[in-house]
């Protein structure tokens, strides 16, 4: 709810501010000469406010376009590559989805932390990413037009004019009942709060067109040095280079009112944006503590592919000046495009001038960072700043709940080889997977309830639920495992033996045991739902064959053919068996769920089992005359 307030109040003020901003603007044409000498407490308030309404309108943006880009970001992320050409692309694409490449570099770390990704994989993302945020600069820009005197073209891309009518369309949109055309109206929206924001740090900064502190001020930028430190520690402070270069791009605007010998020329701005790249390491740095030392090594990267690639820029480009003599460096103006446009290159040559480096980078890394003797860091499987980007995070869920039914998969069928065969040393892996299965149930659990509260897509909503409901049953599945273990271990330490008439039962009962638990888990790894479909079936033959040998035993019994010790070991051994069949049935249920939408279970099941789905009755024919009992 809370959500939905400050969005709501964001809209107020973006339709608000920019009535305000219409009459302030006809009040400025008609009595210019009233405008203030200088900047006062007025005009930093409106420049804080206008940074507080970009950095929320980028945060509305970019958390629609990730929830659009959900399914796409997982499918991206199972295509990740070494390859550094496709790594590069592949971190300027997420970095456009998700709008931020401090996300970015977190959610890396994240992954790197949990084990995902070697470091060696985020060098070309890191690249990318840096590349991707410059689209950010690009829609800033669009402060930069200048409106004619009469109505043109080019006056319908000016913020001013375009604000209103996005804030109306994206709240039309949001107020609907299609999902995904409320993501796309709170893109809109985010994106007229983020352009409300730059003409509110336009606004702000008009005054200093007569301010001569600020005149004097300018020249201080003349030094390349004392720039590139102001442009990382801005950055550094509000960690968000899109941020610091909107401020820029409104500095630009405002300044384009000077003479030529006062406003911000190109030789001012570049070292400040070069310092930019640097200021945006902080974000990765912060979220560096607390991890092991490999994700730390990803802030490591992040922080020396910056710093390396600013030093090369700056020091090539005054080098080159020194010799050809740059005239425009000192005397022309540069606007918001020239912004954007510096912006972009500076990426793309550091990126270009550092890429074949990669491996440098990582040995500097481990340089900066070196292993200690006699560490050993205990590896998570999940980490908590992979919920900044939520489709992320599920997909890494799914990715681990893939591999723990995997170990719950293997763990079963070893306990039914050691049934027939027994080994000590597969006895030992399969108490040792079981802890494992534990342990991934009990993270994941907790991890899924804090993904299922946050603000994911339904797609997502739904896979979340469905593996909530699977964990549990690979972590009882495992559970049985071992109980069939204790089974052979009972029947070792005893010397016992089944009849013979028993042991032909059980190895029926095992063989479709052995089937149930392949086609479930296949199904369930790679979201087969028509795969899931054979289950059912295959699972009331189970039970039927589990009825049969209960009833042949007393049959046994009574006959003087079987002990009575014998018969509660057989019947635990049949017991737990059918119950793992029953779990797979309850995993098989939940895949379909998903593909099919939420329906009563219950309701489910008695429709396929009272021979209404002609496919059910077929896969039970099936199945019923393959695993017979003699």
């Amino acid at each position: 709810m809370k959500k939905y307030l400050l969005f709501l109040i964001a809209v107020i003020l973006v339709i608000g501010v920019s009535v305000i901003g219409v009459s302030a603007a006809e009040a400025s044409d008609s009595s210019a000469e009233a405008a203030a000498s200088a900047i006062g407490p007025e005009e930093i308030i409106m420049l804080i406010g206008g940074l507080a309404f970009f950095l929320y309108g980028m945060t509305v943006m970019s958390n629609g376009l990730e929830k659009m880009s959900g399914g796409k970001l997982e499918s991206i992320l199972k295509k990740m590559t070494s390859n550094p050409l496709k790594s590069l692309a592949l971190g300027a694409g997420i970095t456009i989805a998700i709008q931020s490449s401090s996300a970015m570099t977190v959610m890396l770390v994240g992954l790197v932390n949990s084990g995902v990704m070697s470091l060696n994989q985020t060098v070309g993302l890191i690249m990318g990413s840096n590349i991707g945020t410059t689209l950010t600069a690009w829609l800033t820009s669009l402060v930069g037009i200048e409106s004619s005197g009469g109505f043109s073209v080019t006056d319908l891309l000016k913020p001013a004019n375009f604000s209103l009518i996005f804030a109306l369309l994206g709240v039309l949109f949001v107020m609907g009942n299609n999902k995904k055309r409320k993501d796309i109206g709170y893109i809109i929206v985010g994106f007229a709060v983020l352009m409300c924001g730059m003409g509110f740090m336009g606004d702000s900064m008009s005054g200093l067109k007569e301010s001569p502190e600020f005149r004097d001020l300018l020249t201080i930028f003349d030094n390349p040095l004392f720039g590139v430190l102001i442009g990382a520690v801005v950055t550094g402070v509000i960690q968000s280079s899109a941020a610091s270069v909107a401020i820029l791009q409104s500095l630009c605007v405002s300044a384009a009112v000077f003479e030529v010998s006062g406003g911000l020329t190109f030789g001012m701005a570049i070292p400040i944006i070069m310092g930019q790249n640097i200021g945006t390491c902080v974000t990765a740095l912060i979220s560096s503590f607390g991890v092991n030392r490999n994700a730390k090594r990803v802030a490591a990267v992040h922080m020396s592919f910056n710093i390396l690639g600013t030093a090369l820029c700056l020091i090539v480009f005054y080098f080159l000046h020194w010799i050809l003599d740059f005239s425009f460096i000192l005397d022309a103006r540069i606007d918001a495009f020239g912004i954007a446009i510096c912006h972009m290159l500076f990426n793309v040559i550091t990126t270009a001038s550092l890429l074949p480096f990669s491996k440098f980078l990582v040995k500097l890394a481990y340089k900066i960072i070196p292993d200690k003797e006699g560490e050993n860091e205990g590896k998570i499987l999940l980490d908590d700043r992979l919920l900044a980007t939520p489709a992320v995070a599920v997909a890494h869920c799914n990715s681990l709940t893939v591999k723990m039914s995997a170990i719950a998969k293997e763990t079963m069928l070893n306990s039914i080889n050691v049934l027939y065969d027994y080994d000590d040393n597969l006895a030992l892996e399969i108490e040792e997977a079981e802890g494992i299965v534990d342990r991934y149930e009990d993270e994941l659990g907790t991890y899924l309830v804090k993904l299922s509260s946050d603000d994911i897509t339904v797609k997502d909503s739904q896979s979340v639920s469905m593996m909530l409901h699977s964990i549990g049953n690979f972590e009882r599945i495992s559970d049985h495992a071992v109980e069939v273990l204790r089974t052979a271990q009972e029947l070792r330490d005893k010397k016992l033996h089944f009849s013979k008439e028993a042991q032909e039962e059980v190895k029926v009962l095992t063989d479709a045991l052995r089937e149930i638990i392949e086609i479930t888990f296949e199904a369930f790894k790679d979201g087969n739902t028509e795969l899931a479909r054979k289950v059912e079936p295959l699972e009331q033959v189970i039970d039927g064959l589990a009825a049969q040998m209960r009833a042949k035993h007393i049959v046994r019994l009574q006959a003087g053919n079987c002990t009575i010790e014998l018969g509660f070991i057989l019947s635990d051994l049949i017991t737990g068996l059918e119950r793992v069949s029953d779990h797979c049935s309850n995993i098989a249920v939940a895949l379909i769920e998903v593909s099919e939408g939420s329906f009563d279970t219950h309701k489910y099941l008695n429709d396929v089992k009272s021979g209404n789905d002609e496919q059910f009755r077929r896969d039970y024919d099936a199945y019923k005359v393959k695993y017979v009992l003699n």
